[in-house]
């Protein structure tokens, strides 16, 4: 699923979970474990409260940006998410 919009964020998401690490990527799997679970990933110890920490962590980076960031990473999530099922 390289190929997919959003892959390298999955990707690493999952590899930082993994290695228990909480990165933007790792928090963007946990907020999207639910229906990445149901496309076969396999998501180690997901970070609770998962969309308040990373808008925590985009705002502690840039203030000013950290909303429309948030809205980015989450529209990229969900791109991903229907790229995947739809070559289910």
């Amino acid at each position: 699923m390289t190929a997919l919009p959003g892959d390298e964020l999955v990707s690493k998401g999952v590899a930082d979970l993994e290695r228990g690490e909480e990165s933007v990527e790792a928090l963007l799997v946990s907020i999207g474990r639910p229906r990445l679970e149901r496309l076969g990933y396999r998501i180690v110890s997901p970070i609770e409260s998962p969309e308040d920490r990373l808008y925590e962590r985009l705002a502690a980076e840039d203030s000013d940006s950290a909303h429309s960031r948030y809205n980015a990473l989450i529209r990229r999530l969900v791109s991903f998410e229907r790229a995947a099922e739809s070559i289910r």
